[in-house]
């Protein structure tokens, strides 16, 4: 079983020089002499990735590679001296964490996914679970603003050409980017084949038009990942066509940046697309594949909003663990009281169960194996134990539980979007429940 301290894990005294001499602390800030991406922990990755994927085909390991625990401890030590100290800054006044993002840029914590061919790190899903699950720790919407960049990616890694790659994935690497998913609209969201934005063949370019809600990232991208409609007649399997589209072209107006409950500082908007001209180059795959491609994308992406989730369920436990040894009632700690003993327990089993399922599910992606039955049950098993977490941390804090003075409100706040953001817990069902009954239907008893 991979051991985790109930309490919070303090700072590690030891610099992260050994893997990167251009890394070091100063004060409570990490900073990186950045080179330029690759850097020495990038070659470091890149040298071990293969060998690490053999290893990890051998059979069942619940342990961490030496690469994978210098990953871990790079973006914990981030999230402890950049996220946490600031955390509650942009929760209050929405702002947008460009600083901090720049910061996990010059590092090599944000654009895992990128292949090392257009000068990222070509990381494996597991790989980008274990920082997505540090960085959540500290703030959901800071990790949720940088993983988005992760979602609009998937669709180009999976289905564009070397152009396509080379120009909007290798710009990533360049400069600290950020980029957006546009799929959902006012009235679409799980019903992707409700989607009314349409592109129309004019002459050598696609025009668009419609508008898309919801957008992360969606006032802060340099480009966009766009689904449109492209057949009207097709099934939806075949209606729809993936675009890539500059974010400064003309004809694309912003919406307000969105006041939502949680996660306030992720940047969520609606774009109006009108007229907008996108050259026949910037078509993702093949006319009519687009749904199959923005589909395709959540096998990489669901799993780690699972680990987002572990990351949120695991602060929620420390910080409920570290009060009930402080909080006295009767006097003695209310840990002592086993009302509250047994909800930390029921707490800690959540977040091993979750990270199990979450790293089942990136293994099986990073092996070549189908994994959206396994994508499905983390996304939505992990997302429901964060917001019992959450809930059961207020719980425990008592009335100090509902104050914004105290951490775990915000917790109980950022959670609710993980059972609804990139497919709710009730599409999540379906997906699993169809997927187990095909399988009964064929006479498996397991999957």
């Amino acid at each position: 079983m991979f051991a985790r301290q109930i309490a919070r894990s303090p700072l590690c005294s030891r610099s992260f020089s050994a893997a990167v001499p251009a890394a070091r602390l100063v004060g409570l800030s990490l900073v990186c002499a950045r080179e330029s991406l690759p850097s020495l922990l990038t070659r470091e990755l890149r040298k071990n990735k293969q060998s690490a994927v053999r290893n990890s085909s051998s059979g069942i390991s619940f342990g961490l590679n030496e690469e994978q625990k210098e990953l871990q401890d790079l973006a914990r030590k981030f999230t402890q001296n950049e996220i946490i100290p600031k955390a509650a800054h942009h929760d209050r006044t929405g702002e947008y964490p460009s600083e901090i993002l720049k910061k996990a840029w010059e590092v090599g914590l944000l654009n895992l996914h990128i292949p090392e061919a257009h000068g990222g790190l070509g990381l494996g899903v597991l790989d980008c679970a274990i920082v997505t699950e540090e960085l959540a720790y500290g703030c959901t919407g800071i990790q949720t603003a940088a993983e988005a960049n992760g979602l609009a990616q998937a669709p180009v890694i999976l289905a564009g050409n070397k152009a396509q790659k080379d120009k909007y994935l290798g710009r990533m690497t360049e400069a600290p980017l950020m980029c957006a998913y546009c799929v959902t609209e006012p009235g679409a969201g799980s019903d992707v084949a409700g989607l009314q934005t349409r592109a129309e063949k004019k002459g050598d370019k696609w025009v668009i038009n419609g508008g898309k809600m919801w957008i992360t990232n969606g006032g802060k991208a340099d480009w966009y990942f766009l689904l449109a409609k492209t057949d009207e007649k097709a099934n939806t399997g075949r209606a729809f066509t993936g675009f890539i589209i500059d974010a400064k072209s003309p004809g694309i107006t912003l919406g307000k940046k969105e006041i939502n409950m949680g996660q306030k500082a992720s940047d969520t908007r609606g774009i109006t697309f009108e007229d907008v001209a996108v050259p026949e180059e910037n078509v993702l795959g093949e006319v009519g594949a687009g749904f199959k491609i923005a589909m395709g994308a959540f096998d990489i992406t669901r799993p780690l909003v699972a680990a987002g989730a572990v990351g949120l369920a695991r602060r929620a436990l420390d910080e409920a663990a570290k009060y009930s040894l402080e909080r006295k009632t009767m006097g003695k700690p209310i840990a002592s009281h086993q009302a509250i003993a047994f909800m930390l327990a029921d707490m800690a089993m959540g977040v091993e169960a979750s990270r199990n399922m979450t790293w089942k599910a990136a293994w099986l992606r990073d092996n070549g194996q189908k994994n959206t039955y396994w994508a499905s049950m983390a996304k939505a098993f992990a997302s429901e134990v964060a917001n019992k977490n959450a809930a059961d941390a207020v719980q425990i804090f008592g009335g100090n539980g509902f104050n914004s003075e105290y951490p775990v409100e915000k917790l109980m706040r950022d959670a609710k979007i993980f059972m609804i953001y990139e497919g709710t817990s009730q599409i999540q069902r379906l997906v699993i429940s169809r997927t187990l009954l095909d399988a009964a239907k064929a006479g498996d008893v397991y999957i």
